[in-house]
């Protein structure tokens, strides 16, 4: 390549993944988690630096991910760096001497006040600056409002590029966006709406004022077209192609509903309202009919005062059976704070109060920190549970060999990234995956939908099709 920007040595397909972005001024590293994709783009941050095109670098990323840049930079860069750290660094000073890295968190971007501190500094250094969008889904909705400001404000930089092991996670119109970033018409037009009409089913509906609009249904065509198209300015790698992992492993449980558990389901879903205690709890509209359902199936339900009753389930028995069945440190994911905090409870008073730790929203971030730390190194932790939410990303959980679903969600991205977090680089043995499904609930058809998204993801990108 003419420059020495390797710090540390590059697998075979980190080279090559360098070797076709190298100078280009837009790339999508879409590099499964594990595939070192952050590695690559310091080493290409290096690359144009050291050539002179670069010396300042904005990293836009989830909150969860943004500070781990920290750590990777000073551990792959071979350049001198300056780095500076959103909402943690009290004032960004800029080096000349050295490659400037301005770490962002893309949350910032939702609230107009964040984004007026980095505006003034991209323009005046945006023909010698590139942004990189790390998960770059977290921009895949066009009409959000943090979408459009990471655009706008990035519109007239040079360079850019987009970070995401898995860049379609509900349908093929997620890359829009995240495409329209690098550059307006990389998919064949500048237009959302000619877009979507291209690649997706739309059926004419009638609004309440008698307008007709056009609808998007779930059926897709013509992905055949895509996959040639991101191939111009993209590198896929896939872990199973680079990296000697061992296996996953799926396994689904499935849980009788108690008597009682049937009997407010039945009330909710006929009559869209039970009764616990004297209190009620009703849904008007669809989406709130799916979230009372779902807690039903995982042992509560909040009532329309914002009481949380409990209701015998059988689910937190069967994840003791699992438990006994297990040898070895696990994880354990919950997608409700209260489901957490029940399986946290049961564990220490089962196990003891130094074999668990939690991570989601309520723990402090330095609190998170040294959690991870204690199930990666202390034997007495056998116990991680968190929400796929909030511990989803950007972790190393290694040390476990089985991860336990109490319960899923619809977000597949959520899903996806949570089972990296013991299936990756420096794991050993096979990772099981245990679905907890309550029987004749939704359980059943989140696992659906999220195994029907998964087809549509690898029919876009033209890969196999999995299911979890």
């Amino acid at each position: 390549m003419g420059v020495e920007v390797y710090k540390t040595k590059p697998m075979s397909h980190q080279q090559e993944a360098l070797e076709n972005s190298a100078n280009r001024q837009y790339f999508a590293y879409f590099m499964e988690m594990g595939t070192g994709k952050t590695k690559v783009s310091i080493d290409n941050m290096t690359y144009l630096y050291h050539k002179g095109y670069i010396n300042f670098v904005l990293v836009i990323a989830p909150n969860s991910v943004y500070i781990n840049w920290v750590d990777e930079i000073h551990d792959h860069s071979k350049a001198e760096v300056n780095i500076y750290r959103h909402k943690i660094d009290k004032k960004f000073f800029y080096k000349e001497n050295k490659l400037n890295y301005y770490l962002m968190n893309v949350e910032a971007f939702s609230h107009s006040a964040q984004v007026k501190k980095i505006l003034p500094i991209l323009k005046q250094l945006q023909n010698k600056s590139c942004v990189i969008v790390d998960e770059s889904t977290t921009i895949k909705n066009r009409s959000a409002k943090r979408t459009k400001n990471v655009i706008q404000t990035c519109k007239d930089v040079l360079y850019k590029r987009i970070l995401s092991g898995f860049p379609v996670t509900k349908n093929p119109l997620d890359l829009f966006s995240q495409c329209d970033f690098l550059r307006p018409g990389l998919l064949g037009t500048e237009n959302y709406y000619v877009f979507r009409s291209t690649y997706c089913h739309l059926v004419p509906m009638k609004t309440p004022t008698g307008r007709v609009i056009q609808r998007p249904t779930k059926t897709y065509f013509n992905l055949e077209k895509l996959k040639p198209m991101l191939d111009k300015f993209s590198y896929r790698a896939l872990k199973k192609d680079c990296l000697d992992l061992p296996d996953k492993i799926y396994h689904t449980r499935i849980i009788a509903m108690t008597k009682e558990q049937e009997e407010i389901y039945s009330h909710l879903k006929h009559y869209a309202r039970a009764v616990l205690k004297d209190k009620e709890a009703t849904y008007a509209n669809k989406l709130t009919e799916i979230v009372k359902l779902h807690q039903v199936a995982n042992g509560f339900l909040v009532t329309d005062d914002g009481t949380i009753q409990d209701i015998p389930c059988n689910k937190l028995t069967e994840l003791d059976h699992v438990l006994e069945e297990t040898e070895g440190k696990v994880i354990i994911f919950a997608n409700y704070i209260h489901n957490i905090k029940q399986i946290q409870n049961y564990l220490i008073n089962k196990y003891g109060e130094k074999s668990v730790v939690v991570y989601f929203g309520d723990v402090s971030v330095q609190q998170r920190d040294k959690n991870v730390k204690a199930f990666q190194n202390d034997s007495n932790v056998q116990f991680f549970v968190g929400n796929p939410a909030t511990a989803g990303r950007g972790l190393t959980l290694t040390a476990a060999t089985t991860v336990i679903y109490f319960s899923n969600n619809f977000n597949l991205e959520e899903r996806v990234q949570s089972e990296d977090r013991a299936h990756r680089k420096g794991q050993k043995h096979p990772v099981n995956y245990v679905n907890l499904i309550c029987e004749n609930t939704i359980d059943k058809f989140v696992l659906h939908i999220l195994n029907h998204k998964l087809k549509v993801s690898a029919q876009t990108l033209g890969e196999d099709i999995l299911n979890v």
